[in-house]
């Protein structure tokens, strides 16, 4: 079986789940209906699918009879007209669709009655113009797409009053699939790395997003040729030579000054930058220790402190030495001296803290989100940077280790290299995805109406960067194409998730590259919502599509029902079973940490029906925390 997309989780009717809601009926829609219950004036009850509707019929109608209706009229109540004998006594449901399509005029092609017969099957009222854009699109599917794929775009475009528009069909369809995301995104890259003639400041800022997607640990690579240089540098045992490749190497990258020699680079920043408030990077604490008069030295105490204690990234033992030196300069005269004294000995100190602790923190990051590469750059460049631009200086700082002659830079990205690929853990994975995420900025809308929002960062986001491309007058045409298939795969998982009422589901693709093999990433997620707007963390199921290079196609399929979690992985290949063995007990203590319950781990290859089958109706109670676990 090779799953090109996945089928919708909530693959129950409609008017299943939206029992307990109103059926939003329009002027011109078709539906199947049954006639539950006559009332006098040819007012019947009519159920569709789970719900009921009470109109008034053109004709007298039999209690029972199932026919298809047409709304003629919703004001002020709702009126049917009986489009279809009752099905029943000869007639068959096709009989009844010939019917249907010869009272409203409607061409009786393959494609219009199978498009008929699906939005009866999921119980879906629709109307004339509807069937006829539909059948069009139907009879011009694109390479690649089935008609599965096809039918379940167009509900979901109907049932959410989506304007019937190609544009947003095309998004759907696309965002139904779980694989091709990578391809999509080689297809593009390449005809930009051969692009002669858009503007280099555009052609660079998409070339870094793509770069940073294609290799999401680079800039870990990179934080660890800062610390091993800054260590160089702080080494009077090693030879000048040493510390002047790695000196130049930084002063190439753009992490200190060109003026920068073996005797000022650590020169302390300007104390005038500093701004007032809670203390969170390194060289915050810096810049705070030289702008503080000296009358305020108590409170600068307890600040220093305070940020010591609350700094996760530091070992016990380096947060008693930085204590100790607190304690010392408070007993020293309250002058000016004193403060530039201490302010020096605290960067050295931290600077040394900092890179000692770079390889095994790697992909960890403190209260304040911040990581260890965060706080050596505040210690050791003079102007303030963005979290983007941090990303930037790491890459390019791994960009001119590459370009370098020296043999020993090359030694030092080497082991870098190999110390990042030995460093893979669930903390990795996790920081991969959310640089993945990030630099696509799949919803960076979404992102723009913060408050807080970093407009630098988004604007530096690759979906952002394709909507200016695209109105860009000087592009190819090959580009421009390339352009809008990827945008629109990110349009269509945004259109894909959304919300049904309590039901809430949520699509995310991530092209993923690790050290040369390519894998997409599909996870689908659907769970309901508690009436305070927060997630139910006690019932969700997420499934997880994988095409891996090794072991090929693979969905996982993780289901939660009342904090008992039972995980189904689906593929075709019977020796991965004795490798997940061992993984077992560690999933089981890593759920137990979170108050979830594993159920059970089984596999299973791919049946088609396995993995179409209705779920579980996710249920609702009350849960105070929002989703606590993290794959």
């Amino acid at each position: 079986m090779t799953a090109t997309s996945f089928n919708p989780i909530q693959t129950q009717p409609t008017a299943l789940m939206q029992a307990n809601q109103p059926l939003a009926l329009k002027q011109g829609q078709v539906f199947h209906g049954t006639i539950k219950q006559l009332y006098p004036d040819q007012t019947a009850e009519i159920q569709v699918g789970n719900q009921k509707l009470i109109a008034k019929l053109e004709v007298p109608l039999k209690a029972g009879d199932a026919h298809f209706f047409q709304v003629t009229g919703t004001s002020p109540q709702t009126e049917l007209k009986v489009v279809t004998g009752p099905m029943g006594q000869g007639v068959s449901s096709s009989q009844q669709i010939n019917q249907l399509l010869d009272s409203m005029n409607l061409p009786k092609s393959t494609e219009m009655q199978q498009v008929l017969a699906h939005f009866i099957k999921a119980q879906i009222p629709i109307s004339k113009e509807q069937l006829l854009q539909a059948e069009m699109w139907m009879k011009a599917l694109p390479e690649g797409v089935t008609k599965m794929d096809a039918l379940q775009a167009l509900q979901k475009m109907v049932e959410l009053k989506m304007p019937m528009l190609q544009d947003v069909f095309q998004a759907l369809v696309s965002g139904q699939k779980t694989s091709g995301m990578t391809a999509i995104m080689d297809t593009f890259t390449q005809l930009l790395v051969k692009d002669t003639i858009l503007q280099e400041n555009m052609k660079q800022n998409l070339m870094q997003q793509v770069t940073a997607i294609a290799k999401p640990f680079e800039a870990e690579t990179g934080a660890l040729v800062l610390a091993k240089s800054i260590q160089l540098l702080t080494n009077n045992a090693a030879s000048v030579s040493e510390r002047l490749q790695a000196l130049n190497l930084l002063k190439e990258a753009g992490i200190l000054p060109q003026q920068a020699t073996l005797q000022n680079w650590a020169s302390l920043s300007d104390a005038k930058s500093v701004q007032q408030g809670q203390l969170q990077q390194a060289g915050q604490v810096i810049q705070t220790i030289l702008a503080t008069n000296p009358e305020n030295k108590a409170q600068l105490i307890d600040q220093l402190k305070s940020w010591t204690a609350s700094q996760g990234l530091l070992t016990n033992e380096q947060k008693l030495q930085l204590n100790q030196m607190i304690d010392r300069f408070n007993q020293l005269p309250t002058t000016k001296q004193t403060f530039e004294i201490f302010a020096k000995q605290m960067q050295e100190q931290l600077i040394k803290a900092f890179t000692q602790n770079t390889p095994e923190r790697l992909f960890t990051q403190d209260a304040n989100g911040l990581s260890v590469k965060e706080h050596l750059l505040s210690l050791v460049k003079q102007q303030t940077t963005l979290p983007a631009q941090n990303e930037t200086l790491m890459r390019n700082l791994v960009k001119t280790s590459i370009e370098a002659p020296q043999p020993g830079i090359h030694q030092m990205l080497t082991e870098a290299d190999a110390h990042v690929r030995n460093s893979m853990d669930s903390k990795a994975m996790e920081h991969a995805l959310k640089t993945v995420l990030k630099s696509l900025g799949i919803s960076y809308e979404a992102a723009l109406s913060s408050k807080s929002a970093d407009l630098q960062t988004i604007a530096h986001q690759l979906k952002p960067q394709l909507h200016t491309l695209l109105q860009e007058a000087q592009i190819t045409p090959q580009l421009k194409e390339a352009a809008e298939m990827l945008m629109t795969r990110m349009n269509g998982m945004q259109l894909v998730s959304g919300e049904n009422g309590h039901q809430h589901q949520l699509v995310m693709q991530v092209p993923l590259e690790f050290f040369g093999k390519k894998m997409d990433a599909t996870l689908q997620w659907n769970g309901r919502m508690k009436d305070d707007g927060k997630i139910d963390a006690n019932y969700a199921r997420i499934l997880f599509y994988l095409q891996m290079e090794s072991m090929k196609e693979t969905v996982i399929d993780m289901q939660v029902q009342n904090r008992v979690v039972t995980v189904t992985v689906f593929n075709e290949q019977s020796n991965i079973i004795p490798l997940a063995d061992s993984l077992k007990e560690a999933l089981k203590i890593g759920l137990a940490k979170k108050n979830y319950q594993l159920s059970g781990v089984f596999f299973k290859q791919f049946e088609k029906a396995q993995l179409e089958k209705t779920p579980p109706v996710v249920q609702q109670q009350e849960e105070n925390s929002g989703v606590d676990f993290r794959i």
